[in-house]
């Protein structure tokens, strides 16, 4: 491999995946600002965007994976940093979707950032080095109606990090979660409608979609997610868990101190249900 001199001005290598727009785009460019030589990657061709080297990749193909792994270790002889940024929403009632569904966002949200850690891992064990940021999400603390498959894959995200980080430090390599709050991206561009509606589900799950419409309007910006990945990257000592904005912050603390049972009724009232 190539010595790669890490410092200030050059950060190293860093893969994020799914930064063809929103999130995923403001954090590599945020990346490339401070140093990183950074590539992209997204499920259809896509030009460089703003010193970002652009490659195809289809999260749930292994080799198409492995195949953007050693693409970058060919190209810049090392990996530094690895964004799990790739994913894909469902908004429904959890009955109406058929496992095939259930089964395919789990291989998206989940899976997909598995076979990029595995892909990575033997490149950051030889270096004795490496950071992986896995993108969470308040939905990965708390339970959210019409959500409940997102959430479900977000709170393994969780599980899956907080074990991996244990296995791989002795390795120099550390996992860390970022946990964004609702934020202000495309809406319709990475949700996947269900596949059996149910009609006894019809008006509360419209109910439900415009609400979050609602709140994605008032989201946080992407940047602010960008930037807390710019210091969960950088940290000399990483924290296990990063909160991106003010709404994710408030979430983690109403989780580890309000009774279960008051959380509960917060939920049910932010969520709109009458009781």
């Amino acid at each position: 491999m190539k010595v790669h001199d890490m410092t200030n001005t050059n950060k190293g290598v860093a893969i994020v995946t799914g930064a063809s727009s929103g999130i995923g785009l403001v954090t590599a460019q945020a990346l490339v600002k401070v140093g990183y030589q950074v590539f992209g990657t997204s499920r259809k061709p896509s030009e460089n965007l703003h010193g970002i080297t652009m490659l195809i990749c289809d999260v749930t193909d292994e080799a198409s994976v492995r195949r953007i792994i050693d693409e970058v270790v060919k190209q810049a002889g090392r990996i530094d940093l690895v964004v799990n940024n790739a994913g894909i929403g469902l908004l429904g009632g959890a009955e109406e979707s058929s496992i095939a569904q259930a089964q395919r966002i789990f291989d998206v949200n989940v899976f997909g950032v598995v076979r990029v850690v595995n892909a990575v891992l033997p490149i950051m064990r030889n270096q004795k080095n490496g950071r992986i940021i896995n993108m969470s999400s308040i939905l990965g603390l708390i339970p959210s109606p019409y959500n409940a498959f997102y959430a479900s894959t977000k709170h393994a995200i969780e599980g899956y990090s907080e074990s991996l980080d244990h296995e791989v430090r002795n390795f120099g390599i550390r996992v860390v979660l970022v946990e964004p709050g609702v934020t202000k991206t495309a809406f319709e561009e990475n949700l996947t409608r269900i596949d059996r509606p149910l009609s006894v589900y019809a008006a509360e799950r419209a109910r439900s979609e415009n609400l979050m419409r609602t709140w994605i309007e008032k989201g946080d910006h992407p940047q602010t997610v960008a930037d807390v990945v710019v210091t969960a990257a950088t940290a000399r000592t990483p924290k296990l868990r990063y909160s991106a904005g003010r709404q994710s912050s408030q979430v983690r603390s109403l989780r580890r101190f309000l009774p279960e049972g008051l959380i509960d009724r917060i939920l049910r009232r932010a969520s709109g249900f009458s009781h």
